[in-house]
């Protein structure tokens, strides 16, 4: 194996996954910390509650894409050597959600990651990525929770990795941070048992 190829691989993802858009609009533009105020998430959720929907898209894009292009990008860059590209887009999700979640550049305090997996999910297998997204919208739209949403949109898009046919080592691998992802969201989880987690809607919060 090329151990240099995946280092470079994780480094590069774990630094990229680092740059958070929540916590850089909220100081450039309202001059505080996204990670002290509302729920503490620097994430487009809370991002969205507490500044409302003016530049909260921006948030959700850079997320989506940085996982995206990442793990596409290293993917092939490591598929290059004669390694699947499930495998290598799997691993680099794995450091962009690491980066993201305990970020170099933020003294490790950063997000729970939802985005960056479910679009590393899309590059990993397509149809997988389509399903989860159709299990989240219909929970949202239904039940209106977020954090009950994206937990379950991933669970299923781990599970349909494995039904699919998916590399056997890519989906265990994301499987992991699919459940590394839902130990990140013990406090909605909480919050959710005992009725009190916030709805959400594409206009203003419930």
């Amino acid at each position: 194996m090329n151990i240099a190829v995946w280092f470079i691989a994780a480094v590069f993802s774990w630094v990229i996954g680092g740059f958070n858009p929540a916590i850089t609009l909220s100081k450039a533009i309202y001059h505080e910390d996204i990670r002290n105020v509302g729920s503490g998430n620097p994430g487009f959720t809370n991002f969205k509650r507490v500044y409302g929907n003016r530049y909260a898209w921006f948030v959700l894009a850079f997320d989506l894409l940085k996982g995206a292009i990442m793990s596409l990008l290293f993917g092939l860059w490591i598929s290059s050597f004669n390694y699947d590209f499930q495998l290598g887009a799997a691993f680099t999700g794995m450091f962009v959600m690491l980066g993201h979640s305990f970020p170099i550049q933020y003294k490790f305090r950063g997000g729970k990651g939802f985005l960056v997996l479910l679009s590393v999910l899309f590059v990993i297998d397509l149809p997988a990525g389509l399903i989860a997204v159709a299990v989240m919208v219909i929970l949202l739209l239904t039940v209106k929770y977020m954090s009950l949403a994206t937990m379950c949109a991933l669970s299923v898009g781990a599970i349909m990795l494995f039904l699919f046919g998916c590399n056997t080592v890519a989906a265990i691998i994301y499987s992991v941070c699919v459940l590394f992802m839902i130990i990140r969201h013990k406090e909605n989880i909480k919050r959710l048992i005992s009725g009190t987690e916030s709805k959400f809607s594409l206009g203003k919060s419930e």
